[in-house]
């Protein structure tokens, strides 16, 4: 058997743990996939609240690195050229064709409790969602998706939360 004192840093660390509180632990199980159709292989597509508005239809894209807008969600929030900020850089669309945006707008996006602003980039393209939430929006959140549970889980005020999928809409 061995002794071994903690020197104060590290019970200063130890401390400083303990204050912040443990955040819970976001992951996914079997229990998870209840209510969904197995096997699949649909994308996740849910309902969010985008400007203070319900949203349905838009795709959590993993392999995405910015928030889009399409069309649909442009004129249904009222949105005007003027009310964009610039945006240069073309996007690739999934058909592998260029897009040039019309521009950027920051528009609040709500789960449960918590906001997150997040800047779109509207296209003026077709595409079967209204909008895509990408990398920077579940990792504002700390989300974590999963397509084959058909789950995004967010952790909020030490619990975690929950938005569930909609497979009917993703195809």
């Amino acid at each position: 058997m061995s002794l071994a004192q903690l020197s104060t840093e590290d019970s200063d660390r130890e401390s400083k743990r303990s204050k912040k509180g443990n955040s819970p632990v976001l992951g996914f199980s079997d229990e998870d996939k209840i209510g969904t159709i197995q096997p699949h292989d649909d994308a996740l597509v849910v309902t969010l609240r985008i400007g203070g508005f319900d949203v349905k239809k838009v795709l959590v894209d993993l392999g995405s690195v910015v928030e889009v807008m399409y069309p649909d969600l442009y004129k249904g929030l009222n949105l005007k050229l003027k009310d964009l900020m610039a945006y240069d850089s073309p996007l690739v669309s999934f058909e592998g064709k260029t897009v040039t945006p019309k521009g950027q707008i920051r528009l609040p996006i709500q789960t449960g409790s918590e906001v997150v602003e997040m800047d779109f980039i509207v296209v003026d393209a077709y595409s079967p969602y209204t909008a895509i939430v990408a990398k920077p929006w579940l990792h504002a959140l700390g989300a974590v998706s999963s397509t084959l549970h058909q789950k995004v889980k967010y952790p909020s005020e030490g619990i975690v939360e929950e938005i569930g999928g909609n497979q009917a809409m993703a195809r």
